[in-house]
């Protein structure tokens, strides 16, 4: 389903949803088309966005489109090794 079909369908709603294609420009993620799992009240909004992972997103139909920038992750370089 096209984000525009979800934003009629539900306006003015938090949606919990399944990314299902998407592509890259730069380090912005364009989200073309989804799947809707369910709405989600305000006031669980912040704590389904944390429980979400992989392609599954919780999103505010008042966004015109759903762009997503794209941050590498830090992680740590070389061998850390016990001193005893």
């Amino acid at each position: 389903m096209k984000w525009e079909e979800v934003r009629k369908i539900y306006p003015d709603k938090f949606v919990k949803l399944e990314v299902l294609n998407s592509h890259i420009e730069g380090n912005q993620e364009y989200v073309d088309e989804v799947a809707v799992i369910d709405t989600v009240s305000e006031e669980d909004a912040t704590k389904e966005f944390l429980k979400s992972k992989d392609n599954v997103l919780v999103y505010h139909t008042s966004k015109k489109d759903i762009t997503l920038k794209i941050r590498s992750r830090i992680g740590l370089r070389g061998v850390f090794r016990n001193e005893n």
